[in-house]
């Protein structure tokens, strides 16, 4: 018979405190995410450690998806992006080639008549032009205002100012008919005219074109000066082009 020394230990046995322990926070934290029940993560943000989802909170779920799971390395990413982007861009192309801006043209094309009346003291004419304006933008051009001064010898004889021109269509011209009167003062060129010893009284008269126009949410101006050759001293009615 051995009997126990003084520094001898006796032998261990199962610790029940700790077991307890463990049954206990099992029971009011369950593991999460472990597989042989030891609580090496924290506890369910979901269920609070309770095991269970409080009623009214189902819209508050948390997913746990693995790191190897497909739906996180989607196939053909790179494909769907280049795709996007060449779409994109050829959108921003198209929307440019139709939005920019283009030139619209004013031309003067012939002279369609001119009537003469003869006064004690002037001459008065009523010259009548045809001119085309032609828009080679995608948007129709709204016609602000038209201005035409008539010079002859760099003397201003005539103005006149439109304001009911209709708007031009994209991508068209249009014809329009444009009178100004020229009362002319001037003494000699009021003999010039009504001499009957000359056969053709031609004067060279200067048309200063201005021309307002609105289009793409902006204004611009279009000027031209063109001159022609008409004939003070009878009426003439035949079309001739401007030189």
């Amino acid at each position: 018979m051995v009997t126990p020394g003084k520094n001898s230990k006796a032998p261990e046995g199962p610790d029940l405190t700790n077991g307890a322990e463990t049954v206990k926070t099992l029971r009011h934290f369950p593991p999460y995410g472990t597989m042989n029940g030891n609580p090496t993560g924290d506890t369910c943000p979901t269920c609070r450690g309770t095991g269970r989802i409080p009623r009214g909170h189902e819209d508050q779920l948390v997913a746990v998806i693995p790191c190897n799971d497909v739906r996180l390395k989607p196939r053909r990413t790179k494909l769907y992006v280049c795709v996007s982007m060449a779409v994109c861009l050829l959108l921003c192309c198209l929307i440019l080639f139709f939005v920019f801006p283009r030139s619209v043209t004013l031309t003067p094309v012939s002279v369609l008549s001119v009537m003469v009346y003869f006064t004690p003291d002037t001459v008065e004419m009523e010259v009548t032009n045809l001119i085309n304006i032609t828009n080679e933008n995608f948007t129709p051009v709204q016609i602000v205002e038209f201005n035409v001064q008539g010079l002859v010898s760099d003397a201003v004889v005539g103005k006149t100012k439109i304001f009911n021109m209709t708007a031009i269509q994209s991508r068209s011209q249009k014809s329009y008919t444009i009178k100004i009167d020229l009362p002319i003062i001037d003494k000699g060129l009021n003999s010039y005219c009504k001499s009957s010893s000359i056969k053709i009284h031609t004067l060279f008269l200067e048309l200063q074109m201005t021309m307002n126009i609105s289009y793409l949410s902006h204004t611009e101006q279009l000027s031209l000066d063109t001159f022609e050759y008409i004939d003070c001293g009878s009426n003439s009615t035949i079309p001739h082009p401007v030189r």
